[in-house]
């Protein structure tokens, strides 16, 4: 960050919203980091990538392997798991590598992440630039970042285990649910940073309320498409509308116990991600409606708008990925996507924060 001297000069005030702008332009390049690397797992995933490098190890693993004895030794022990048993036999060292190299730049990325956050943090705390009451907000969302890293270990050897060609869809939901928590930690820190006081023109409560269920049918979609991912489910019933000629698809309720069709059985899966995604769809294009014909044109309208088209972009987008029969390329966009959902729906909900309380009369 460049120095400049008027910043010192400035009074107190001053300093003090400088610093909040430059600690908010940090979160939000670390949370544009998380949003990369949302969509290099996504690809990492669909070209099942994930399992080919089987040891974490947090310092030694950031250098790719330098020999071919190396590239022989993690070979050995990459061949000695189901996947490649079952899906990947015989593909060869130079198979390996393909498929190596995707899963190291994800791990790799996830290192740059955490430099760039803490590097970024010990910038501003030693220089006592941190905004009044956000340091236990910034510890907290170094531990947070810190646990994601093992979570994404502990998902990975789920795929180690037997009979397993992909690793448990409980702990795939487990990680992405943790990188979306950790890019909205970071957008919602850095907005309020930027605009603390809520504007004192009150929206009409309806639309707040309407803003709300939308987000949070849009966050359901997204943990739900988290278990479409894990299962493969996607690969099944590539028919838009209907599944396979019916609206609810036969065997939805197949498993027992009962609950484990929310979570294990394909045909319930995938019914229950259209289903949010049609509810988030319809609600959020309400919104966008009512902000039309109620706010003024600024900023609030802008945002509520702005989530209602990141919305029908996403179901699009997985419209198509279905039909397609889940495209690589498509599938990590969809998911690149769902985090431009994320965004919509913080700044939505930012900008509808309830009022400033007025001032008493003096």
């Amino acid at each position: 960050m460049p120095f400049d001297a008027r910043t010192l000069a400035a009074p107190p005030a001053d300093r003090s919203a400088a610093d909040a702008r430059a600690v908010a332009r940090w979160l939000l390049f670390v949370a544009g980091l998380v949003w990369i690397m949302v969509a290099i797992g996504g690809a990492t995933r669909l070209t099942g990538s994930g399992l080919s490098i089987m040891e974490w190890a947090p310092i030694a693993g950031t250098l790719p392997p330098l020999s071919e004895a190396e590239w022989q030794r993690l070979y050995d022990l990459y061949r000695t798991i189901p996947q490649y048993q079952l899906v990947n036999a015989g593909f060869g060292i130079e198979g390996f590598k393909e498929i190596f190299w995707l899963e190291w730049i994800h791990r790799f990325w996830g290192r740059l992440i955490g430099l760039a956050y803490v590097a970024g943090m010990a910038w501003f705390w030693l220089r006592g630039r941190v905004p009044a009451g956000l340091k236990p907000r910034l510890v907290l969302l170094l531990a947070l970042g810190g646990a994601q890293g093992a979570i994404g270990w502990f998902m990975v050897a789920s795929g180690f285990e037997a009979d397993r060609t992909a690793v448990s869809p409980y702990r795939l939901v487990v990680h992405l649910s943790m990188a979306f928590l950790l890019y909205a930690m970071l957008v919602w820190t850095a907005l309020t940073l930027l605009r603390p006081v809520p504007g004192r023109d009150a929206p009409p409560a309806g639309l707040r309320r309407l803003v709300h269920i939308s987000a949070g049918l849009a966050v359901l979609t997204m943990l739900a498409g988290g278990f479409v991912a894990g299962l493969r489910a996607g690969f099944n019933y590539n028919t838009f509308p209907l599944m396979d000629g019916r609206l609810v698809p036969e065997g939805y309720w197949d498993l027992s116990p009962a609950w484990k069709n929310v979570t294990a059985n394909i045909a319930a899966v995938q019914f229950n991600h259209r289903l949010l995604a049609t509810a988030a769809l319809l609600l959020a294009g309400w919104a966008m409606v009512r902000a039309w014909r109620t706010l003024p044109r600024g900023r609030v309208r802008g945002a509520v708008m702005g989530l209602g088209f990141a919305v029908a972009l996403q179901y699009g987008l997985g419209v198509a990925t279905l039909l397609l029969v889940v495209p690589a390329w498509l599938g990590t966009l969809h998911q690149a996507v769902a985090v431009l959902v994320l965004t919509g729906a913080l700044l939505a909900l930012h900008a509808l924060r309830r009022p400033a309380p007025q001032p008493a009369p003096g």
